[in-house]
């Protein structure tokens, strides 16, 4: 294992996104006439601004407009998503596959950014939080997934989600780097009081300690690198498919991301009391933008992401209207 951090000074400089949030939605939930949980997560296409909204029991709704109206896009995906970046498009901007996996409804879905097909994954993959896919490949025949309120249970498909099987209980997420190669964090439990980011590098079948972290977080991925908001809100990245991990930034308040802007360097955050800042890769951060009034502080249910065609921020939470705020 290695850890190298660098000089990392946190300077609280002013944000520079406008002072006040837009309400984009305007009862949309209600209007569509949405099931528990009403809006329930977002995802943006960073190549083009679109939005895409998941309307609980209705389906996927898609923006093209930044928000000033939204339609359905496809009823396929019923049910709701809940865990923030359970619902994802292609990180590697190779392709158009867009990704969604539900707490309630529909098994994990694979699809694409117009809707034109979707592959139902196995019955096993219903009544998850989250599911880590290959995107290097095509087939995309590796994947894991958490099941909801299990205990920490991952499952594991290694015939591109035909087929799962229970891997083991205590951990929170997880990343996959190929069809043979992922990295899954571990829980801290009173079974598990120093937890670990484990690795594999045979498709599951065996894992190996390679760091001590733990979040509930799921990482991100960018140009390359893949970036994990750890507990304690430390940036951790790694460049070799998780061999080993390099700390970024100390953000001390982070809990999802980064997004990112046109460049790697330009890195956005959420945090406990709002959205935070940085254009230097974490060398230097901007004091916290508040998150909207209605939302009532960050949850583990907080999405947020970022326009970067458009420059805009936008947030919710589950159940909340959407929100967005553009730079000054």
């Amino acid at each position: 294992m290695r850890f190298i951090l660098g000089s990392v000074f946190i300077v609280l400089c002013s944000p520079l996104f406008a002072a006040d949030w837009e309400k984009v939605t305007d009862n949309l939930a209600k209007k569509e006439k949405a099931g528990y949980g009403g809006l329930c997560g977002i995802t943006i296409d960073h190549s083009n601004g679109h939005i895409y909204l998941n309307v609980s029991d209705k389906g996927i709704y898609r923006s093209t407009d930044q928000g000033s109206s939204f339609s359905l896009f496809s009823n396929e995906v019923k049910g709701r998503t809940e865990w923030p970046g359970c619902m994802m498009l292609d990180p590697t901007g190779k392709t158009k596959r867009l990704v969604a996996a539900l707490v309630y409804g529909s098994p994990i879905l694979m699809g694409d950014s117009e809707g034109k097909k979707w592959n139902v994954l196995d019955k096993k993959s219903s009544h998850v939080d989250w599911c880590a896919i290959n995107w290097t490949g095509l087939d995309s025949k590796f994947i894991l997934a958490f099941k909801h309120e299990s205990n920490g249970m991952i499952l594991l498909s290694n015939d591109a989600g035909q087929s799962f099987t229970e891997i083991g209980k205590g951990f929170s997420s997880a990343w996959v780097f190929d069809n043979k190669t992922a990295v899954a964090m571990q829980a801290k439990t009173k079974e598990q009081p120093e937890p670990k980011i484990m690795r594999t590098t045979d498709a599951g079948k065996s894992w190996t300690p390679v760091a001590n972290f733990t979040t509930p977080a799921l990482p991100q991925w960018r140009d390359g690198k893949l970036y994990w908001i750890v507990d304690g809100g430390t940036i951790i990245t790694t460049a070799n498919k998780g061999e080993t991990w390099d700390k970024l930034s100390e953000t001390k308040e982070g809990k999802f991301g980064p997004m990112f802007g046109k460049s790697s360097s330009h890195l956005l955050v959420l945090g406990k009391t709002g959205i935070l800042e940085s254009i230097d890769e974490g060398k230097t951060w901007n004091k916290a933008i508040p998150l909207p009034a209605d939302l009532k502080g960050w949850s583990s249910l907080t999405w947020f992401d970022y326009d970067p065609i458009n420059d805009a921020l936008y947030v919710m939470k589950m159940g909340s209207e959407l929100y967005r705020m553009k730079r000054k």
